[in-house]
């Protein structure tokens, strides 16, 4: 997930997915990891990415829907507790994937 959160921040998430699928996939199956819950935290390290400088394309996309007296200084600085939360769930879904494959499984099957 370090190497998502690092690409992350200079990548789109198509481009990203494009490079380390073919990588990781065979890998996480073959170590036996669940791949849902594996792509639950791909999809949660991107939005990570997408609110974290240097690009954040969400922080140019609150910036161009907030008003004028809001700058991107502002909005930089207001992410970080959404940041540290994400964190936290995607922490708490590494150490617990039940949290994650809960639902997929009670709907799906297992």
């Amino acid at each position: 997930q370090l190497s998502f959160l690092l690409m992350g921040t200079f990548l789109d998430d198509t481009a990203m997915l494009v490079i380390v699928a073919p990588l990781y996939v065979p890998l996480v199956g073959a170590l036996g990891f669940d791949l849902v819950w594996y792509g639950i935290l791909y999809t949660i390290t991107t939005q990570i990415a997408y609110m974290t400088p240097p690009f954040g394309y969400n922080l140019f996309l609150m910036r161009a829907m907030a008003p004028p007296e809001i700058s991107l200084h502002d909005i930089y600085g207001s992410i970080f507790p959404f940041v540290m939360v994400m964190l936290l769930a995607l922490t708490l879904i590494m150490a617990f994937p039940q949290i994650a494959l809960w639902l997929p499984e009670v709907v799906y099957g297992k």
